[in-house]
């Protein structure tokens, strides 16, 4: 059998480790440098907070961390300006990779339309439910003359009258009108010349009528402190409708009012 040179021998393990050495050499700079520099491995990013910002402010808190966004979805709330970030995911202070894409949900532009609902005969507070579950807002309560107490009589949209079913853009305020109570019914205008002042008071009051000026002047037939006059400038003859003014004439010396 033919023996192989001894110097032969070793030049072949000496090429045997040289392959070896390469190969080790490759596959730890492999694995343990070139795929953390690729990857950023260990390196992380905390998520910033999105929410409320404007699109412009947004893409800008972006761009700066190094992430990029996608837009998920778009919705309409009200209380919001359009255009406004309402939500994201991943969600703030979480840590991804550079790069990553957060997916937010704007506020739309526009909002959708939908029907007035049926308010007429409701409570307010029942009412103002209703609203919220449609989408609205209540808007300022009015009472008006009316037997119907504390019940939803008329709604209006800027001043004007708006009917159940009506279209109506989403996130709209809505103003009701409720009865106080009192019929506008004519009644017959009291008598308040010679009654003091307190009297006087309790007694519109209870009629619903309201006092206006108060003049405080001199006269010796009555005593101080007693009505003396009276004028009702939105009275027609001795009726009186409730909410009606009257100015009163009181004897003494006090301040006008």
């Amino acid at each position: 059998m033919m023996k192989i040179p001894t110097q032969t021998k070793k030049d072949l393990y000496t090429h045997i480790a040289i392959l070896i050495s390469l190969f080790l050499v490759l596959f730890f700079g492999f694995f343990f440098v070139y795929l953390p520099w690729s990857t950023h491995h260990g390196e992380t990013i905390k998520v910033p907070n999105l929410k409320g910002m404007s699109m412009e402010k947004m893409e800008e808190l972006v761009e700066s961390n190094d992430l990029t966004y996608e837009i998920s979805d778009c919705t309409f709330t009200a209380d919001k300006p359009p255009l406004t970030i309402l939500s994201q995911y991943p969600l703030p202070n979480a840590l991804v990779k550079s790069g990553r894409k957060i997916y937010i949900t704007i506020n739309s532009e526009t909002p959708p339309t939908i029907k007035m609902p049926g308010l007429i005969g409701l409570s307010v507070r029942s009412a103002e439910q209703q609203l919220l579950i449609s989408g609205l807002r209540k808007g300022i309560v009015h009472e008006i003359n009316d037997p119907r107490v504390k019940e939803v009589i008329e709604m209006q949209v800027n001043g004007r009258k708006i009917e159940a079913g009506a279209t109506i853009p989403k996130g709209t305020m809505v103003d009701l009108f409720i009865g106080n109570g009192t019929a506008n019914v004519e009644m017959e205008l009291p008598d308040l010349v010679g009654k003091p002042l307190d009297e006087v008071n309790i007694i519109l009051a209870g009629m619903n009528l309201t006092v206006g000026k108060i003049y405080y002047e001199a006269n010796d037939a009555y005593q101080p402190g007693v009505v003396f006059k009276q004028v009702c400038a939105t009275c027609t003859g001795t009726s009186i409708h409730p909410g009606d003014t009257i100015d009163l004439w009181v004897v003494g010396g006090g301040e006008n009012q």
